[in-house]
């Protein structure tokens, strides 16, 4: 493997830059490096067009041959075997294998309560052995000119398997949909609409990751955190030596992983299971359990997470790992937290504003003027549509504080990061409009620049074809989507797809489509909740499954596979997965008794069915414009966009005033939107996950530079690995049999396990009980 790569180095284009003003000086170990830009524009190193907030001139290394990102030198190798094998026919058995087995388990899983999740940590994790198993079983003979076994099992294979296997790894949103309409509106439509609806949902997001790849892949400065713990966990379970990794002496990072990787399997026994309030930790709250105030500022159920403890590593890592978030993004996600949910959120609570003190402080559900759940079926008609005669004889609608206030952050999230990346990015999307991947300032891009690339018209094929699909569901069903709204709802996620993509390749953070997209169709289209519900897929979610893609992508870049073979690993994955989806999902629907009932006696409740379909009624029944509009109770949430379209440009000016000031590191979008989670996430996914993100990435980072350089990615997924791990163990082993009964007066119903549950915190108590004359509100709505 050596020889290649110094073969594939030595043809390398000669686009080098003069590194005459770089100096190594050996008299700090944990810093190495003077600054090595002088003389040198941010631009010329990182192919930013902008004051790079990543970028630490301190700590750049040699950026000739390798990134000029400390993250991506720790984790991702700088070198290219191109004679290594790829798409081999043992890594397509394995792949497809996974591409049946992953999304079929979890459709099947995503139906029921309480559920489990394999993500694709598990098949990168068991693929490796599997990989060698077969390397060393498998005959050398040919098929058709293709060898069964190629020799050794490549950290290439390994990648290509990974990512087919997380194509599926998630249910697709339009599966959800197509529950949606049989549960709630009794629309059980043919499989080719839903396959059609399905697969058009998930390919036009391919295709216009693809297309933008030149924006959110090829450029350096697009790092894509989260792709690093990946990357870094390939390297180690392939023992690849690269120079990013440091000359650290002790132990190796194989014999690390493995020692973490135990740990957190065995560690979250503890949490996950036999001690559960170590994970809900609210231990003020078991103090004075019956305190309403003390309940809501320190629980972490239906309170604010003053508690500040988790020692449950999938709380901590709910909204991503802590550890491949950069500091700088999370301090902005940490400041919009605790100015919004600290600071706002008690203010607006406790002076009752929106009625909020009548309902928990914190809540992911609706009610009624009464503090009870919200019964959309009271004011429904037998078709579906509003009954506005019994609207307005019921109840309006109400949210609890910190819900509402999550959709005034969401509105300004959708306005900052239009202006925001009009003010940092538009000279760096100019830029890289023109540039070619072998221009790119970055030895990755360099080393990538060898492969053949994906022509844009294979991408342009894919957006046409799957155009067309959709036409065809949409108008031979009766879905009452108009095809100009089906444009309209593609422009939205086309438009938005490079600045929320650039912001989430530097931040690690996404800006929801989510609530913008009901808001546009709600008032435009009222009363239909099938066209909601299909707005916001292909507005919200054909963008995220663009950045999905986009991400896998620049995993593969960073790994050296090619373009093509990643293109037909990603397509046919995606085709397959969600076929399995689909034929899983009918076929529970028509042997499993009593699917989607609160009684359903196996547990199969459709939660989150249940949850989208209500969300169809509040947006596409009721509509926004009897929540949002002038005279409704949460009107004063709609001068969020304007406070969204004005905020950016305070820090932008100011950084163009002091240029070296921390106004640089301020991210409008990431702190509206940083806590966007929240609901379902809450103060727990939060407060801790500053807290771990704090200490490993900007206290070890600054202090011990080279053991977080060898040591931190690879502790991030051995903590996730062993997670995932023995989450799937405990499911199957200890939950899943006797429908969940194992333990049940034993080791469930001891105090470690109930203590959290008895609380006001965990009851979500509200502040002020009903008024005397029986329920809070407007006289009239």
């Amino acid at each position: 493997m050596a020889e290649h790569e110094h073969l594939a180095m030595e043809n390398l284009e000669d686009k080098k830059f003069d590194n005459s003003n770089v100096h190594i000086r050996d008299v700090d170990k944990e810093q190495s490096y003077e600054n090595p830009l002088q003389g040198k524009t941010i631009e010329e190193v990182t192919g930013a067009d902008y004051d790079d907030p990543n970028l630490d001139p301190d700590a750049m290394g040699d950026f000739e041959d390798d990134s000029p990102y400390p993250e991506v030198r720790s984790a991702v190798a700088n070198t290219d075997d191109v004679h290594m094998p790829v798409g081999t026919i043992r890594a397509w058995v394995i792949g497809l294998m996974w591409a049946i087995l992953i999304p079929g388990l979890n459709q099947f899983f995503f139906f029921r309560y309480p559920s489990v999740t394999i993500g694709p940590l598990v098949a990168q994790l068991l693929s490796f052995p599997l990989g060698r198993a077969l390397a060393i079983v498998t005959p050398d003979w040919s098929i058709f000119g293709a060898r069964l076994n190629p020799g050794p099992f490549s950290i290439k294979e390994h990648v290509l398997i990974t990512i087919m296997a997380s194509v599926g790894s998630g249910s697709a949103y339009a599966t959800d949909v197509v529950a949606v309409q049989r549960v709630f509106y009794n629309q059980r439509w043919s499989f080719a609409y839903q396959w059609l609806i399905t697969m058009s949902t998930q390919l036009i997001g391919f295709s216009i990751g693809g297309i933008m790849r030149r924006f959110l892949v090829s450029p350096p400065s697009m790092i894509w955190p989260a792709n690093l713990v990946y990357a870094a966990l390939f390297n180690t379970l392939h023992q690849a030596q690269y120079a990013g990794a440091g000359d650290r002496g002790g132990m190796s990072r194989e014999r690390f992983f493995t020692y973490a990787c135990a740990f957190s399997f065995f560690w979250y026994f503890l949490p996950g299971y036999l001690f559960s309030a170590l994970s809900y930790f609210s231990w003020v709250c078991w103090i004075a359990p019956n305190n309403v105030v003390v309940n809501q500022l320190f629980g972490v159920v239906h309170g604010l997470g003053g508690s500040l403890l988790t020692f449950d590593w999938s709380q901590i890592a709910y909204i991503g790992s802590p550890l491949a978030t950069p500091w700088w993004a999370e301090a902005n996600v940490a400041a919009g937290f605790f100015f919004f949910f600290w600071v706002l959120t008690p203010i607006l609570y406790y002076t009752n504003t929106w009625y909020g003190s009548y309902l928990p402080i914190s809540s992911r559900g609706s009610y009624d003027n009464k503090g009870a759940e919200y019964n959309v079926t009271r004011i429904l008609n037998h078709d579906s549509t509003l009954n506005m005669q019994e609207y307005k004889q019921y109840s309006p609608l109400f949210l609890s504080t910190v819900f509402a206030l999550s959709y005034g952050l969401s509105f300004a999230s959708i306005t900052a990061t239009a202006v925001h990346a009009y003010l940092y990015f538009r000279k760096q999307i100019w830029t890289q409009a023109r540039r070619s991947l072998s221009e790119q300032p970055d030895i990755h891009a360099r080393l990538m620049s060898k492969y053949k690339e994906v022509p844009e018209w294979w991408y342009g094929l894919v957006f046409i074809t799957q155009f067309t699909f959709a036409v065809i569901a949409l108008e031979v069903w009766h879905t009452q989507f108009p095809i100009y709204a089906f444009v309209v709802a593609l422009l939205v996620a086309f438009v938005y797809s490079i600045p929320i993509g650039m912001i989430q390749a530097i931040t690690n953070q996404q800006i929801g489509l989510n609530v913008i997209t009901e808001l546009i169709i709600g008032y435009w289209l009222p009363g239909k909740p099938l066209t909601m519900m299909l707005f916001k897929t292909y507005g919200y979610i054909t963008m995220a499954q663009a950045l999905t893609f986009a991400s896998d992508m620049k995993l593969g870049h960073y790994m050296k596979i090619p373009p093509r073979t990643m293109f037909w690993g990603q397509v046919w994955a995606t085709v397959i997965a969600g076929t399995v989806q689909l034929a899983v999902q009918a076929w529970m629907f028509t042997n499993i008794p009593g699917m989607c009932t609160n009684g359903q006696p196996s547990g199969f409740i459709c939660p989150n069915t249940q949850t989208f379909g209500t969300a169809s009624i509040i947006w596409g029944v009721i509509g926004p414009k009897l929540q949002f509009s002038h005279g409704q109770v949460y009107y004063a949430l709609t001068f969020a966009f304007l406070i969204g379209a004005v905020a950016p440009a305070i820090p932008y000016f100011l950084t163009k005033k002091y240029p070296t000031s921390i106004f640089k590191y301020v991210n409008l979008p990431v702190i509206f939107n940083g806590t966007g989670s929240i609901p379902p996430a809450s103060a727990i996914n939060y407060v801790p996950w500053a807290i771990v993100g704090f200490i490993f990435q900007f206290v070890i980072r600054r202090r011990h530079f080279t053991w977080w350089a060898k040591y931190n990615y690879v502790l991030s997924a051995a903590m996730d690995s062993g997670l995932a791990l023995s989450v799937v163990f405990i499911f199957f082993v200890l939950q899943f049999p006797k429908e969940g009964t194992i333990g049940l007066k034993t080791v469930q119903a001891w105090w470690g396990n109930t203590v959290y549950t008895k609380t006001a915190d965990s009851l979500g108590t509200p502040y002020l009980p009903l008024p005397a004359k029986g329920y809070f509100g407007p006289e009239s709505w």
